[in-house]
């Protein structure tokens, strides 16, 4: 995709690999420094481009996903891998929580869950590409996304709970 930003035109698919290898050779051990030196570019570049990623590990974790077809199977591995706190619906249990609700009571009830969980260090989404994208952009902080399917969906997703263990695993070291 090109983006015009005043006289410049630029590619924001070279952008993206350019990152992606950057990346990947940061992963395979290669040095800021040498990376720099190869597309150069300062040190301090790859420094913060990584800093605009990093992940705070250790903290407090929420896990939020809707619709999950394997709800409780993922709970109870979210209770046992020590989140702090877990909110997942299936698609017929999102409905009935929208529904029971009038205009005010659900926008109140989704302010107050925006506000809990910017008290975590670290929010797992799982749902649609536009959730994760909204969650991402409300919550302000470490989101990790994992996306289930194009939006809207409308039927409930199997989650792999092995990746989402992983995923906790991984901000708790």
């Amino acid at each position: 995709m090109l983006l015009h930003i005043g006289e410049k035109i630029l590619n924001s698919q070279k952008i993206h690999r350019v990152i992606d290898d950057i990346l990947e050779k940061r992963v395979r051990g290669m040095s800021q420094q040498d990376i720099a030196n190869k597309l150069g570019v300062d040190r301090t570049f790859i420094s913060r481009l990584e800093s605009l990623g990093e992940v705070r590990k250790g903290g407090r974790v929420a896990l939020v996903g809707f619709p999950i077809e394997n709800c409780s199977e993922l709970s109870q591995m979210a209770q046992v891998e020590g989140v702090d706190y877990c909110l997942v619906m299936s698609e017929k249990e999102r409905w009935e929580f929208v529904q029971s609700k009038t205009g005010v009571e659900l926008t109140n009830m989704i302010m107050e869950l925006v506000g809990v969980l910017r008290m975590y260090d670290s929010v797992i989404i799982i749902g649609s590409d536009m959730r994760v994208k909204l969650a991402t952009s409300l919550l302000d902080k470490d989101v990790i996304g994992v996306e289930i399917g194009e939006s809207p969906l409308a039927t409930d997703k199997y989650v792999d709970v092995n990746e989402i263990r992983n995923i906790i695993r991984q901000l708790h070291s």
